[in-house]
């Protein structure tokens, strides 16, 4: 990414997936494709609370987890960097997908008159007791 054009942030609000969700799916998918480099910073968290008119706790919460996976690194006084660890592609692409299957999954339940607890509640009864977690 040039240092002249800074990462910017999208919100999708028709999508269900939540905020903090689609910030961590951006920053991950812009690592993977090249877009973002290790030593790259993100704008500050009230910027882009700013710039989306959302919570900073909510940045916050991104960020947060995103440095807790090694992706991002903050540096005190500094700023947040994208970490020279590197995203495996794959990891992030499925992830990314399995966010959209979820949001469309409930948004579906919703439109059908059930509640997302409900749809989680059936989901659990699928999974037979012998499954290992992943």
């Amino acid at each position: 990414m040039s240092k002249s054009e800074p990462f910017r942030f999208r919100l999708d609000n028709a999508t269900g997936v939540p905020v903090y969700r689609q910030l961590i799916d951006q920053v991950q998918l812009a690592i993977a494709s090249g877009a973002m480099r290790g030593g790259d910073q993100l704008p500050t968290v009230r910027q882009v609370a700013v710039d989306l008119a959302i919570n900073p706790n909510t940045v916050m919460r991104a960020y947060r987890e995103l440095e807790i996976r090694g992706t991002l690194a903050t540096q005190q006084g500094l700023g947040t960097f994208v970490s020279l660890k590197r995203v495996e592609p794959d990891h992030v692409q499925h992830d990314a997908r399995l966010s959209r299957l979820a949001a469309e999954c409930a948004a579906r339940a919703g439109a059908e008159g059930f509640s997302v607890r409900e749809l989680i509640g059936r989901l659990a009864d699928l999974v037979p007791d012998n499954e290992p977690e992943s």
